[in-house]
This record gives structure tokens, C-alpha cells and sequence, in this order.
């Protein structure tokens, strides 16, 4: 037993992925590439630009930069190997591979997790206590609860990932998905592992189920405040960012709660493939485009970049001078 469990351990594992829809690989590689490019470009551009553009040093788009982050992350310890396996014959992945995999995959959704909250607080704050907001939110407390999302990420995926590969799995080596991820791998699983989906469920009620709860908390709470506003403007501009927010949380939340808070059975598991291609590949995209779309304050930094406000301005100037002249 020892002997097949080391073997094994030093080989690989076979990703079957979408394997029974042969014909579906080729329209997934290129909708999937398409799809990471948009990620990578999108997040990549927040990232830039909020770090430029001093007007965006605040913190709402301070952790808007390390969500994009860990959007760039997430897709990346999943989609690259996705590409290979669907572009080609091979499915595999070696065992160290799929241990990296399953780390950072489970420490970057983790992560995610507890900062939609931190950033559903943020939105709560700003809306609800407007005159305590620059005290409550100043930038040492931000980069203290954003350290600590990443920490407790981490850590948790650290003790998760290897009370998961810790299972013996006697030679069994194809993973019924087209990543790395506790349920597929519970599956190859040649003893009780009873224990494992009791601290998989757990997990999933702390750091799925409760940040859900706080975050709508939050959320109760600013549209009774929105509902007291008196001013239009000040209306629209708490609809406008924290219905963003809102709409990220639950294209986050609700593929992930299909996946891990149900009963799995042969069907579930097919289609929780393609949830969670959703979540992987679609969300992260998208996240981008929710936040950029009709923000005037994005609007104006990449204006500001760009020079196309100093023109304007120049522009304006002269103009002024020849009437004047």
C-alpha cells in the first residue's frame, strides 16, 4: 500500500476535463482564451491605473486594485493548463502541478471571499457614516485588513490543500474536472473520507455562507440609508458604486454556492463543470467592466493619463484669449 501511494505521488494526474464533449474543445479553447485575454487586460488596466492616477488612491479603489489582483492570479493557477489540455491530446498534470494548483486556487478564492466583505464594509461605511468615513477607512486600517484577506487565505488553503493530498489514493489518477479542486480529488480517494467533506462543508459555511451573510448585512443596512437621501446626486452615486459591488458578489457567490453547497451526484458534477468555468474564466472578466463602465471617476483618471484633459483645457485657453484679443 505504502509503495503504490509513493508511486503514484511522484506521478501524475489525468484531467478529464471536457473530455466527453470532444467536439466542445475547440469552441472552448478559443472562447476561454478570449476570455483570459479580457481578463488579463481589464485587471491589468485597474491596476495601473489606480496605482497612477493619485485621485484614485482612495480606499474604494484601493481594494478594487487587489480584487483585480486576485482575479489576475485566480485565472491564471487554472486557465494556462485548461488552454494545454484543451488544445491538445495530453490531459495531464504532474503531482506537484496539482498540488500548486489546488493551493493557490483555494487560497485566491478564499481571499476573495473575505474581501468582498472588506469592500462591502467599505461601501457601508462611506454611504452610512460619510462624516467618520476618512477616520474609519484611513490607510493604515486598509492595508491591515486587506494583509490580513490574503493571510487568512492562505493559511486556510495551506491546512486545507494538505489535509486533501494527506488522503491515500492507491494509484488512482484521473480527476473527473478540468482543474485541481478538493471534490475531484476526494473522489480518487481509496478510504473514508468522511472527515474531509465534514471540513469541506465548514469551510464552505465560513468563508462562503457567513461572508454572504455580512455582505447583505451591509447591504440592508446602505439601502435603508439610500432610501433617507434627499439628494439626487448623492442617490445616484451610491447606486452607482455599490450597485457594482453588489453585482460582483453575487456573480461570485452564487456559482460557488451551486458548486459546493449541494449534494453531489453524476449530473451535478458535469454541470458543475461549467459553473465553475463561469466563476474561473467569465466573473473575473467581467469585473473589470462592471466597475469601469459609466464611472466617471475611471473615466476622468484615464483622461488624466492620457493627456486629453490638459488639451482640453489648452484648448479652452485659447479660445478664451481670442475672444479677448
Amino acid at each position: 500500500m505504502v509503495q503504490k501511494i509513493n508511486a503514484s505521488s511522484e506521478d501524475y494526474f489525468v484531467l478529464l476535463g471536457f473530455s466527453k464533449w470532444p467536439n466542445l474543445e475547440v469552441i472552448l479553447f478559443l472562447v476561454i482564451l478570449i476570455f483570459y485575454l479580457m481578463t488579463l487586460t481589464g485587471n491589468l488596466f485597474i491596476i495601473v491605473l489606480s496605482h497612477l492616477d493619485t485621485n484614485l488612491h482612495t480606499p474604494m479603489y484601493f481594494f478594487l486594485s487587489n480584487l483585480s489582483a486576485l482575479d489576475l492570479c485566480y485565472t491564471t493557477s487554472s486557465v494556462p493548463q485548461l488552454l494545454v489540455n484543451l488544445w491538445g491530446p495530453e490531459k495531464t498534470i504532474s503531482y506537484t502541478g496539482c498540488m500548486l494548483q489546488l493551493f493557490f486556487v483555494l487560497a485566491l478564492g478564499t481571499t476573495e471571499c473575505v474581501l468582498l466583505v472588506v469592500m462591502s464594509y467599505d461601501r457601508y461605511a462611506a454611504v452610512c457614516k460619510p462624516l467618520h468615513y476618512p477616520v474609519l477607512m484611513n490607510p493604515r486600517f486598509c492595508h491591515q485588513m486587506a494583509a490580513a484577506c490574503w493571510v487568512s487565505g492562505f493559511i486556510t488553503s495551506a491546512f486545507h490543500s494538505s489535509f486533501t493530498f494527506w488522503v491515500p489514493r492507491c494509484g488512482h489518477r484521473k480527476v473527473d474536472h478540468f482543474f485541481c479542486e478538493v471534490p475531484a480529488l476526494l473522489k480518487l480517494s481509496c478510504v473514508n473520507v468522511h472527515a474531509n467533506e465534514m471540513t469541506l462543508m465548514v469551510m464552505s459555511i465560513i468563508f462562503v455562507v457567513i461572508p454572504l451573510i455580512l455582505i447583505l448585512s451591509s447591504y440592508g443596512a446602505i439601502a435603508r440609508a439610500i432610501l433617507r437621501m434627499q439628494s439626487t446626486t448623492g442617490l445616484q452615486k451610491a447606486f452607482g458604486t455599490c450597485g457594482a459591488h453588489l453585482m460582483v458578489v453575487s456573480l461570485f457567490f452564487i456559482p460557488i454556492m451551486c458548486i459546493y453547497l449541494q449534494p453531489p451526484t453524476e449530473k451535478s458534477q458535469d454541470r458543475g463543470k461549467f459553473i465553475a468555468l463561469f466563476y474561473t474564466v467569465v466573473t473575473p472578466s467581467l469585473n473589470p467592466l462592471i466597475y469601469t463602465l459609466r464611472n466617471k471617476d475611471i473615466r476622468g483618471a484615464l483622461r488624466r493619463l492620457t493627456g486629453c484633459e490638459r488639451e482640453i483645457s489648452m484648448r479652452v485657453d485659447i479660445g478664451l484669449s481670442a475672444q479677448r484679443a
